[in-house]
């Protein structure tokens, strides 16, 4: 996995390393009538005559000791009481607790909350969610996590987001793995829940990473990523894979720290196209950050450092290529065989069986190159300054 932490800054008049300086200006904290909408719910500030009775109804029974296993309030039993606690949750401010309502039932089926929210250092937190078993492995309940997520990124201007979950909560982290959260580390000892002792693991999203999870966020809402069932296409935990192993060596998935190592290989690896087609090569024409936000990248190293990189778009019905490069000073070697292979496991993890890609047609010494390997050109595109290529592979299971 990448290394995200903040790179090193020298202080001028020590010369002992320290953060990077961050732009003034706090957070904003989410606004007291808050509400989010999206295509299968809608994220509203908890109301007690509203939600209460809904909330008990799905949440008492028989599910109710699994459901409350590892939240703070005990399983609810009293209608009375439960109303309370929800009254007393609506109030708060700090945490700040959204109903998650179904937008075809309009029923509440869950809830969740910001808290923690440290506006001056840019750091909020997602927690005590309560999803009922009508909200459980649905859409509605990924499309819940990423609408508060956007808006703490993007409406609040936040920087980290943070998840955290009892260290033995096996399905909350598989869902913040599956959401695209990194795991930090367990703090031991760390509470007393319920007269137990709590572990606790700590995940976050920075905003550096945010792009790149809200695209894979996106891709799997996307309605073209289910079937006519409503079974998914693309798997969320798959778009958010970290490594991916292909023809003896593992690929690590670039982070934003990447972008300036992989600029430099993408623009040595492409001087030799530069020079036979008499224009700027299109991946050079995307800024590396741009490229790392948008597009799955995918970097080959060795003891010798960064030796090639894949650039991948998965889409709802195949694989698209937009980039491969390897470093200059190892070409023949293999490296660009191993990305190929990469790009192809990629497809076969993703559930896709086509693959496509696209390159110059002056550049025919890559064509034959793509050819040898199973990929036949799909149809030639006149563009204002060049003529691309576009090639197209059926991989087998």
């Amino acid at each position: 996995m990448a290394n995200t932490m903040a790179p090193q800054v020298i202080h001028e008049a020590t010369g002992l390393p320290i953060g990077p300086p961050v732009e003034p200006g706090p957070a904003m904290r989410p606004a007291p009538g808050l509400r989010l909408e999206g295509r299968h719910v809608v994220l509203d500030r908890l109301d007690p005559a509203r939600d209460a009775d809904a909330l008990f109804r799905a949440a008492a029974g028989a599910d109710a000791e699994r459901l409350y296993l590892y939240l703070f309030p005990p399983p609810p039993s009293d209608p009375a009481a439960f109303q309370a606690a929800i009254a007393a949750m609506a109030a708060a401010e700090d945490p700040l607790a959204l109903a998650v309502i179904d937008r075809r039932t309009g029923e509440t089926v869950g809830h969740a909350t910001y808290m923690r929210i440290e506006p001056a250092h840019r750091v909020i937190e997602v927690g005590n969610i309560l999803y009922t078993p009508a909200l459980q492995r649905s859409p509605a309940a990924t499309e819940a996590m990423y609408l508060m997520a956007r808006h703490a990124f993007e409406d609040l201007g936040y920087r980290r987001y943070e998840w955290k979950c009892h260290a033995l909560n096996a399905p909350s982290r598989r869902a913040a793995e599956r959401y695209g959260f990194t795991y930090e580390g367990t703090f031991r000892n760390h509470m007393i829940v319920k007269g137990r002792s709590r572990d606790t693991a700590w995940f976050s999203i920075t905003d550096a990473e945010w792009p790149a999870r809200k695209a894979a966020f996106e891709r799997w809402l996307d309605p073209g990523n289910f079937d006519e069932a409503g079974r998914q296409r693309l798997p969320l935990s798959k778009l958010n894979d970290t490594a991916l192993a292909a023809d003896g060596v593992t690929l690590r998935r670039a982070g934003p720290d990447d972008a300036p190592r992989f600029d430099d290989l993408q623009r040595a690896a492409y001087a030799w196209n530069r020079g036979i087609l008499g224009v700027e090569p299109l991946p050079l024409q995307v800024a590396p950050e741009a490229v790392l936000a948008r597009y799955e990248t995918w970097l080959l190293e060795d003891e010798s450092g960064l030796a090639g990189a894949l650039v991948l778009e998965p889409l709802p019905d195949h694989l698209l290529i937009w980039s491969v490069s390897v470093d200059p000073a190892r070409q023949n070697g293999g490296i660009g065989r191993r990305l190929l292979a990469g790009a192809e496991t990629r497809a076969r993890d993703l559930g896709l069986r086509t693959v496509r890609l696209y390159t110059g047609e002056k550049l025919t010494k890559n064509i034959d190159w793509y050819s040898r390997r199973g990929y036949v050109i799909e149809r030639v595109q006149d563009m204002p300054d060049r003529r691309a290529v576009h090639m197209i592979k059926t991989i087998q299971e």
